[in-house]
């Protein structure tokens, strides 16, 4: 805001000894100038000015955060993994319907075992649903899954097969499936029992937009769980992303409707009802290959701190490739995604046993994302 003008003149010594008291008064201000045509001046227009500075100091509360942030994640992408921070053999690998609806054969899975080969994949999360809304699971969407953990042991030994199942639930839209409705939670109950009688090794779920702090979603994992270990087999879910900031879900779920993130705490305990944890770590929105590793980066470590150590805690890696609201293909590589993951792992827990990556997905992946598999955590090096 500008001074105002001063509108008064001192009074001068001899006019006050002359008029005495009348010194005192203040003197009048000069009359405003008038243009020659007589019109008086308009006034001064100040609020286009407060508007400008206004909208600039909103522009700078946005952008210096973000920018500092930017910044955040550049610095933690540098630096170099520690030595030993490669594959612990507990990686595992999405694979697409085609491998238990028929249109996979033998040939198919021949290649998928040389191209796993010398590699620490050691499950096939297989997509065998969706779930239906109500949580049950038509048994007509798996006809080859005896077929394929077959073949898989023939060609892989040591692989495990686990289904996986999903669906959209309603929690930022109309439709979808409702964890909320107990009959809906016995559903899904039943359906683990169904694809593990169908030959299935594991069962790995992934639920979205699933939000930070659902108990029903805790309660159904705790039923879930009780299902795997008595069968001996692993549970495991695809988990969401952890707040990057303390409460971040909750701002990002008021300004946008899709809290998109997990509280640290709400992601410890999902990691405790569990056997496997998979991160979605792809879909961050970042622009650049450095912020997205170091964004990984981030992610990884505060994944560890709250994952029990007999827990595998696995680091999604995105091997698609999409531009979009989101997504940018340049900024989400593989190749970044594995260093920031050894990096994250590096700084928090490098010695974690239960640690490993998961790939997705096998149908969109290419040669180019495998090589950085490979050569990135995959290959036994010293560094």
């Amino acid at each position: 805001m500008e001074r105002p003008t001063e509108t008064e003149a001192p009074a001068e010594a001899s006019a006050a000894a002359g008029t005495g008291a009348a010194a005192d008064a203040p003197t009048a201000a000069p009359p405003p100038a008038e243009d020659p045509t007589g019109t008086p001046p308009a006034p001064r227009r100040t609020w286009p000015r407060r508007t400008r500075r206004t909208a600039l100091a909103l522009l700078l509360l946005v952008l210096l955060p973000l920018l500092a942030s930017q910044i955040a994640l550049r610095v933690n992408y540098a630096g170099d993994p520690a030595d030993g921070t490669r594959t612990r053999g507990r990686d595992a690998l999405w694979l697409g319907h085609a491998w238990v609806d028929g249109r996979r054969g033998d040939a198919d899975v021949a290649a998928l075992a040389e191209r796993l080969a010398g590699t620490g994949v050691k499950d096939l999360y297989v997509h065998a649903g969706p779930l239906e809304h109500d949580g049950t699971l038509p048994a007509s969407l798996s006809p080859r899954a005896r077929w394929l953990v077959g073949a898989v042991h023939r060609e892989m030994p040591g692989v495990r097969v686990q289904a996986w199942l999903g669906d959209v639930l309603a929690t930022e839209g109309p439709t979808g499936m409702r964890l909320a409705d107990p009959g809906t939670r016995a559903h899904v109950v039943r359906s683990a029992r169904q694809i593990l009688d169908a030959g299935f090794e594991g069962a790995h779920f992934d639920l979205e937009p699933l939000h930070s702090g659902d108990r029903h979603y805790l309660g159904l994992l705790d039923r879930l769980h009780a299902v795997t270990r008595a069968r001996d087999v692993p549970l495991s879910v695809a988990a969401h992303q952890i707040d990057p900031l303390p409460g971040f879900h909750s701002f990002w779920g008021t300004v946008a409707g899709h809290p998109k993130w997990w509280s640290q705490a709400f992601f410890g305990e999902v990691a405790r009802r569990v056997d496997q944890i998979a991160v979605m770590s792809y879909d961050t929105m970042q622009p650049l290959r450095s912020t997205y590793g170091g964004y990984v980066a981030q992610q990884t470590s505060l994944a560890l701190e709250v994952t029990p150590p007999g827990t595998d805690l696995l680091m999604g890696l995105p091997f698609y490739h999409e531009n979009r609201f989101g997504h940018w293909n340049h900024a989400e590589t593989a190749r970044a995604a594995v260093r920031g993951a050894r990096l994250g792992l590096s700084r928090t827990d490098a010695g974690r046993a239960h640690f490993g990556v998961a790939l997705y997905v096998d149908l969109a992946a290419t040669d180019s994302d495998w090589a950085a598999y490979r050569e990135g955590w995959a290959e036994h090096r010293g560094g």
